[in-house]
């Protein structure tokens, strides 16, 4: 009963100067609200990440040719070491721990349907792309192994392709579509994935079989039809990828008659982990710039004690007053103690709404879901109340110590 009727005297005195009140918290409105959003930040970063792994396909590599120097002058990547659809299959022939072992070449065209017509990137694949990278069949099939050996004029889309010729997605399999005046029958719609990394729409493509692509839409009929310019590999386990890795490179600097002591005609690299690598940059980002907004709830301590100590000798009489007539130094403390908590807490739950606001406001410019961490928040509030007690504990206890004779002479 006496903590409450503390609380209720605490509160009193700070509404009768709210305006100091208020300003005395803005310090702690802003460290909070500063924590909060650095932390949905990387909260909202991660989890972005994360998607896009999921989406982008685990346990990936990705093998590219490199470039060659050629009298001091290096060329582009791929300019003389080219892979091929037999490296491919040497790839999954020999190293038994690959997965799957997707390849495309792709281009932009003019897709058209009807009156209707839609600037897309072309790919041609063969089937181990849909597994390595996720994809799903969200109605219809998938292209069959004559298909693919026969350069078939079939296609698969994507939901961006398919809303913007046909207006609902589900209405594309069956129809034909005309790619460079070629038509093409929609036998599949791909399942939606959103964008990757870079913010490209995945869903913005047609898919073609390998063999039809290059044959009859993209590469024509040249003799080098069958080269490709990187392949994705799906391994089983992570534990193998850095063998496999180097498995690849040794098999393909055979195959492409490249001595050891050579540079390699490619390069391998591991997608999961790079991606992951730049997840951890921005983790570690964000708790630096935490970090530095816990610098301002700092000064926000500093600045309730700095009136704590002004509100206790505006108070001197009042507190004198109160020693004459029976009440405790304890008491005269406690009283300090709380209205420094309660100035704190305020602070904090104006700076959670002011950082939820703000989420809610700059979240679609990001592009990503910012995500409230309720852990943090937590700590927050119960951060700023330490903070209460810590920056108010020497003006209460200097206010609990005053001589009550000398207080009520205080002028």
């Amino acid at each position: 009963m006496i903590q409450i009727q503390l609380v209720n005297t605490a509160l009193s005195s700070l509404r009768r100067n709210l305006m100091r009140s208020m300003l005395t918290t803005l310090g702690i409105v802003i460290g909070i609200s500063a924590v909060i959003i650095m932390f949905a930040l990387g909260e909202g970063a991660q989890k972005k990440v994360e998607q896009q792994i999921e989406a982008l396909g685990t346990n990936l590599l990705m093998v590219k040719s490199s470039s060659v120097s050629t009298g001091g002058a290096k060329g582009a990547a791929g300019d003389v070491q080219k892979l091929t659809l037999d490296d491919v299959a040497a790839l999954k022939r020999e190293i038994q721990q690959i997965v799957a072992a997707g390849t495309s070449v792709n281009a932009q065209a003019q897709v058209v349907w009807g009156n209707e017509n839609w600037n897309t990137r072309i790919e041609g694949i063969n089937l181990d792309v849909l597994s390595a990278h996720n994809w799903e069949i969200k109605a219809g099939r998938t292209f069959s192994e004559q298909e693919m050996k026969s350069a078939a004029k079939v296609a698969i889309i994507g939901e961006t392709v398919a809303e913007e010729l046909f207006g609902i997605a589900s209405m594309a399999v069956g129809e034909t579509i005309r790619i460079n005046k070629i038509p093409i029958l929609v036998v599949g719609l791909l399942k939606g994935k959103g964008e990757d990394m870079r913010g490209s729409d995945l869903d913005d493509t047609v898919m073609l079989p390998f063999s039809t692509a290059v044959r009859r839409v993209i590469g024509g009929n040249s003799k080098y039809q069958d080269r490709i310019k990187r392949i994705t590999v799906q391994v089983d386990e992570p534990s193998n990828m850095d063998w496999v890795a180097a498995e690849i490179e040794n098999i393909l600097k055979q195959r492409h008659r490249v001595a050891d002591d050579e540079p390699s005609p490619v390069r391998v690299m591991n997608l999961s982990q790079m991606m992951e690598t730049r997840a951890e940059a921005s983790q570690v980002f964000s708790s630096l710039l935490a970090g530095v907004a816990g610098v301002s709830l700092l000064v926000g301590g500093i600045g309730v004690m700095n009136i704590m100590l002004v509100t206790v000798t505006e108070r001197t009489r009042e507190i004198g007053l109160r020693l004459a007539v029976g009440a405790k130094p304890a008491d005269i403390r406690n009283q300090f103690l709380i209205e420094s908590v309660v100035l704190c807490l305020v602070g904090a739950l104006l700076g959670l709404a002011l950082s939820v606001l703000a989420l809610i406001i700059a979240g679609p410019l990001f592009g990503w879901e910012m995500v409230l961490p309720t852990n943090i928040m937590l700590l927050s509030v119960a951060g700023t109340a330490v903070i209460g007690i810590g920056f108010g504990y020497y003006p209460a206890r200097k206010a609990a110590n005053l001589d009550p004779i000398e207080a009520l002479r205080y002028e």
